[in-house]
């Protein structure tokens, strides 16, 4: 019997496109949300979760590709 080669398929996350296009869509989202919705502190928080999302999530999908 011939032993099978295990093919691993690459992370999906090792492309920069996907690792900061994620975040990217999900922070405009939030963003379009907290400019037509919210006022006051309340937008201001939802603001800085969208930018705390696009400087910090593609970080963490790094590291999870990385470790894929």
């Amino acid at each position: 019997m011939s032993a099978k080669r295990l093919v691993c398929m690459p992370s999906p996350f090792e492309n920069s496109a996907i690792r900061y296009g994620i975040p990217l869509v999900s922070a405009t989202v939030v963003a379009a949300v907290a400019f037509l919705l919210l006022e006051g502190t309340m937008r201001y928080v939802a603001l800085g979760i969208a930018v705390v999302e696009v400087v910090v999530v593609p970080q963490i999908l790094k590291q999870a590709a990385s470790n894929a």
